[in-house]
């Protein structure tokens, strides 16, 4: 078992341990006997940070508070190899396992390391992970929602309420009693008790680990957790909860969150997207969804506008071609390569020669964007679209299919299109 220090101080940055095991597969990892990086449990991801490698004979540093990344000038010289850890992880016989970015060379087990652990993500995520109590505590307290589950990740956090309905109203009243929890400065205490202690104290949900000893998040007056995760030790220190959006999932409501510095930085790329979307509408930031909105509304009326005016010019080009298409056999066979026209406008055009008189055979392709073909025939003709435009295809090499009236496809180049058509149109040409 490995002994986690962080267990007893979330603000622990430095430490000093002894490497128990080293492994290369699948990747460089590292065994400690004792360590404060949080590894991925209970919703929290793990901590990231720096593992030195220190002579025996170096006087044990302070535990405490250090800085991240100690100056090169106060750097001890016996200290000969710098590892860092990027991702931490539980084993299944209950040690923490340290995932490295290279392979240790002068690190071996038994060597003492001094430990560094990334302070500024652990911030955030004892932002996060504090806010989450106080924010279910919230959602508890106010309409007696309770949380199922929690999960964090790199650039938002999300919980899990158990019920069938949520309205931007609780969400909003939850977010404004959350804050003001966070406002009144509540103590953020760590306890361990017994089962049948935590029993008494009335905990939000009750852990289904079969454990004698619990790990206690006790934020007084508001909220008491059995918890393994890092914390702060006062509710100021979260600085402020931000609801983002709500939906409905599987098992009840999600509600995304985030809190803390993490909070700041989010609403602070929110307003400099609305204010660039404002400067775009020549408009106040407050006027960015009416704007959108008369925006929308006017591309669907010149969606609209456009679909049939290409509805109409496909009508009158399709009556041009027929009235220069004299008859073959009671038949008019329409055969022409467009430089650059797109499949929807084929398809259209086809589909208009088709329908405005009942022996329409359409033999059409296009040069560009992408060489396109479409076959198409009035309905009662005797051929068949669909086979004929599989055995052109073969030839150019491309791919294609359809039904007996109606068939389309791509060839990879479009230098061949016009012999391909002349030679379908001889062998329909009867």
């Amino acid at each position: 078992m490995t002994d986690r220090l962080y267990y007893h101080d979330s603000f622990l940055y430095n430490f000093d341990a002894e490497v128990r095991e080293i492994s290369h597969d699948p990747r460089p990892a590292i065994i400690l006997d004792r360590t404060a990086f949080y590894p991925t449990s209970g919703g929290q991801i793990f901590d990231t940070g720096l593992i030195h490698l220190a002579s025996d004979n170096v006087a044990p540093t302070n535990v405490g508070r250090d800085a991240f990344v100690r100056p090169a000038s106060e750097a001890s010289p016996l200290e000969t190899e710098s590892l860092k850890v990027v991702e931490v992880a539980d084993t299944e016989d209950g040690r923490v396992i340290h995932y490295l970015e290279a392979p240790p060379k002068a690190i071996k087990p038994g060597s003492k390391i001094h430990g560094q652990i990334d302070p500024t993500r652990r911030r955030d995520h004892m932002q996060q992970h504090s806010g989450q109590h106080v924010l279910s505590a919230a959602f508890i307290l106010r309409f007696n929602l309770p949380t199922v589950s929690f999960h964090m990740a790199d650039d938002y956090c999300s919980i899990d309420l158990d019920t069938p309905n949520l309205t931007r109203s609780q969400v909003e009243q939850a977010e404004r009693l959350a804050n003001e929890i966070i406002l009144e400065n509540h103590p953020v205490e760590i306890r361990f008790v017994t089962r049948d202690q935590a029993a008494t104290l009335g905990l939000r949900k009750v852990p289904a680990a079969d454990r004698d000893q619990l790990r206690i998040i006790d934020i007084r007056d508001v909220d008491v957790s059995a918890c393994g995760g890092t914390h702060v030790n006062q509710t100021g220190q979260i600085g402020c909860i931000l609801l983002r959006k709500f939906e409905r999932v599987r098992q009840g409501w999600r509600v995304e969150f985030v809190a803390g510095q993490r909070a700041v930085a989010t609403a602070r790329h929110d307003f400099t997207t609305l204010t660039e979307s404002a400067a775009l509408f020549s408009a106040h930031i407050y006027d960015v969804p009416q704007q959108a909105r008369k925006s929308l509304d006017e591309i669907r009326t010149l969606r609209k506008q456009h679909e049939q005016s290409l509805e109409e010019l496909a009508a009158a080009q399709a009556a041009t071609l027929l009235a220069e298409t004299p008859e073959h056999n009671g038949r008019r066979l329409v055969v022409r390569t467009f430089p650059d026209r797109d499949m929807n406008s084929l398809k259209l055009l086809a589909q208009k020669l088709t329908r405005l008189v009942p022996n329409a055979i359409a033999l059409l392709a296009s040069q560009s964007p992408q060489p396109s073909l479409v076959f198409a025939q009035s309905p009662g003709q005797p051929f068949d679209m669909g086979a004929l435009l599989k055995q052109t295809m073969q030839e150019l090499g491309g791919r294609g299919g359809g039904s007996k009236d109606f068939a389309q496809g791509g060839a990879p180049k479009a230098e061949a299109l016009s012999a391909a058509l002349d030679e379908a149109a001889q062998s329909i040409a009867v």
